[in-house]
């Protein structure tokens, strides 16, 4: 089991990591390096050799491999990225990269998204390492730049340049499962990742006549493009429920004791109350339109006008995204992807589910664990091209009231020394015996 000093180290290095200023702008604008010496740092405190690997200067990725007891069994990745979605400070309580613990509570950007499971990583890692513990399976270690962008520099790099470092790996955890999940009639959930959308972010171009804005223009750019983002925005996806979902449904419904009716699924959610939340994202494909370009002076039309969307789908989704966008679209707008990765998806009845699932219920023995879909994406996708299939698996024991997804790229994100000293029981829990 993990020591008191593994549960000091947690809090400490969550603090830590934090104070290191991490911002991921987009564009390149940020630099990993930092974290990336102090993660390594401390995985050579633990007697590992970590390798420090740039695409592009100071975007920096770490990964290192523990041998297990079991050299013909599978090696694991455990990964989490060193990058954070930028904080404006004037809207915190606290400086998002003081680090500062207060009451009980570890402040600042990164601290559930993911700088938390980073430190749980390397607490658990110098645990062994102290303890002369050694897992079963090979693990690779791996820190990585740039998921808050396009893991170009990160995962990606790693995956398309340094295959052999994740040689063996089939399986791999990292963010966004595990949590309490308080669905306000004094059930504990936690959900275990088990899949995630697609992702398709889109770039719509209009084009049209430009000329002066007091003419009659039949072949306005902003026009079409307000039309096909109109469209886009109203359109209703049909249901489409993939296994990992369906097991979710199934898991749920059986909770609460509703019949498990999945010919009328929003029917079903309206049931569930506030746990809906955990499926209600990833029943459907989506499109949501969040930006839009056009001219540069009032009384000028445009001859161009281009919007952004970010398009989600699910697990053998894609074409029929692809053909409603062209449906949705229509003739006068043209659209290509301005970023895409794969949907993905993972069995919920492998050894290593069940094995996440007696880590949580070990330590949480009042909680009901249940697969889920991420309505988003992780660097699990990049990952996916060395046929590494991915869970989420970053364990928090959190308060009532405690909203943790509303504080992913929130404000005022935190993480309480408890949740993380539960994380670190578990995690260690499972990955002595994965």
């Amino acid at each position: 089991m993990a020591d008191q000093q593994a549960l000091d180290e947690v809090v400490r290095f969550t603090s830590d990591l934090i104070r290191i200023d991490t911002t991921n702008r987009g564009g390149g604008d940020c630099r990993e390096r930092p974290a990336a010496e102090y993660a390594a740092e401390q995985l050579a405190g633990a007697g590992l050799e970590p390798l420090m690997l740039e695409r592009t200067e100071g975007r920096t990725n770490v990964v290192a491999r523990i041998e297990g007891r079991d050299p013909s069994a599978d090696a694991l990745l455990v990964h989490g990225h060193l990058d954070v979605v930028p904080a404006e400070a004037a809207d915190w309580s606290v400086h998002p990269f003081s680090g500062e613990i207060r009451d009980g509570v570890v402040w600042g950007r990164g601290a559930v998204d993911m700088k938390n499971m980073d430190a749980m990583i390397l607490a658990v890692v110098r645990s062994w390492a102290r303890q002369g513990v050694r897992p079963r399976r090979d693990l690779v270690i791996a820190f990585t730049a740039d998921e808050e962008a396009s893991a170009e520099d990160g995962s990606g790099f790693l995956a398309d340049e340094h295959p052999e470092l994740f040689e063996g790996c089939t399986e791999g955890i990292s963010e966004s499962g595990a949590f309490t999940f308080h669905d306000g009639a004094g059930r504990e959930i936690y959900p275990i990742a088990a899949g995630e959308r697609g992702t398709g972010w889109l770039k719509l171009t209009a084009r049209g006549r430009a000329g002066h804005g007091s003419k009659v223009n039949k072949e306005n750019a902003v026009t079409r493009l307000a039309a096909a983002v109109t469209r886009i925005g109203e359109h209703e996806w049909p249901l489409r429920l993939t296994p990992t979902v369906r097991a979710a449904l199934t898991e749920l419904a059986a909770l609460y004791g509703i019949e498990t009716d999945l010919t009328h699924v929003d029917a079903l959610l309206e049931k569930l109350g506030p746990a809906a939340k955990l499926v209600e994202a990833t029943v459907r494909n989506s499109a949501n339109p969040t930006m839009l370009e056009a001219g540069y002076k009032l009384n000028v039309i445009p001859g161009e006008a281009v919007a952004y969307v970010d398009g989600r789908y699910l697990p053998g989704g894609e074409d029929e995204f692809r053909t409603t966008l062209d449906l949705l679209t229509g003739p006068d707008v043209d659209w290509e992807f301005s970023h895409r990765e794969v949907a993905l998806q993972a069995p919920v009845d492998s050894p290593t589910y069940a094995n996440m699932r007696a880590a949580v219920e070990e330590f949480a023995p009042e909680g009901h664990v249940v697969p889920y879909c991420m309505s988003g994406g992780t660097d699990a996708k990049q990952f996916s091209r060395l046929g590494i299939t991915g869970y989420g698996f970053a364990p928090l024991k959190l308060p009532e009231g405690f909203d943790y997804q509303a504080l992913f790229h929130g404000v005022d994100e935190r993480v309480p020394v408890e949740a993380l000293h539960f994380g670190v029981r578990v995690l260690d829990r499972f990955l002595r015996t994965a």
